[in-house]
């Protein structure tokens, strides 16, 4: 069948504009690099096109404490963002989320999307723990391993988070990358054989990367052709979410599993 027909410039400007907002980890280098990536990979199949906006909130190190005192911070960023009129906002920080207490993510879903109706420009809000446990309801997964990068306290919070949600974790690794700007540094290229160590032939899914900040996205393709499972990450999840919020078509080159269009 051939890939589909890149559009010409005309039809290019002709197209709708949607404005994609995402709050971040002041020391996050990665959601700002993978989303726009996946977005602007489908760009080329699709008529859509999109613009990318960030509010952030200060956080150097990954601890419990300096991640609940960035929490607190995000009302203020979906409030400077919503003055943008945003089609979707974005939460992206996974874990900061998910050490808050099980559920959590519902909560600040809706305290966000609150700041943005009180600003005059509602939004839907989508947080990347969210996205990455709707991500998995989506495909059907019942288990999964995980990649994280946290110390091992955060990784057993996200794994117990997942978990309450009714996903099991059967197997996961905790790769203790104290420091944000290392988590960001970290070598995907590593990753596929850092899941080959882990119980995959008894899982549902792969979560190649449980982490906003840990890139993935070169080896999410790889990682499904070698286990062949259906891979994850914080990234794609939360832009099949955003897509799904803005009710286009989830489809990504590069995606994976879930943006595929299968789903």
């Amino acid at each position: 069948m051939g890939d589909p027909p890149l559009l010409s410039s005309q039809e290019v400007l002709m197209k709708k504009i949607y404005r994609i907002g995402q709050i971040v980890p002041s020391s996050n280098i990665t959601m700002e690099t993978e989303i726009p990536a996946l977005l602007k990979l489908r760009e080329n199949i699709r008529p859509e096109r999109f613009t990318f906006h960030s509010a952030r909130m200060r956080m150097k190190t990954v601890s419990k404490d300096e991640l609940a005192a960035m929490d607190g911070q995000s009302d203020r960023c979906a409030l400077e963002l919503s003055d943008a009129a945003l089609d979707v906002l974005g939460y992206a920080c996974l874990v900061a989320t998910m050490s808050m207490g099980p559920g959590y993510h519902r909560v600040s879903e809706k305290r966000l999307h609150e700041r943005t109706v009180e600003n005059g420009h509602p939004a839907p809000v989508i947080t990347s723990a969210g996205a990455l446990i709707d991500g998995l309801k989506v495909i059907g997964a019942k288990k999964i391993v995980v990649v994280a990068p946290y110390m091992r306290p955060l990784t057993e919070l996200v794994v117990d988070y997942i978990s309450r949600e009714g996903i099991e974790v059967i197997d996961y690794v905790a790769l203790e990358i104290p420091d944000n700007l290392d988590v960001g540094r970290h070598d995907c290229q590593r990753l596929p054989e850092i899941v080959k160590g882990l119980r995959y032939q008894d899982a549902d899914a792969v979560i190649v990367s449980a982490c906003v900040q840990m890139p993935s996205l070169p080896v999410v393709s790889m990682v499904e052709a070698i286990t062949g499972k259906p891979t994850l990450s914080a990234a794609v999840a939360t832009t099949y979410a955003m897509l799904k919020a803005m009710k286009l078509e989830a489809i990504a080159p590069g995606g994976g599993a879930l943006l595929s269009g299968a789903y």
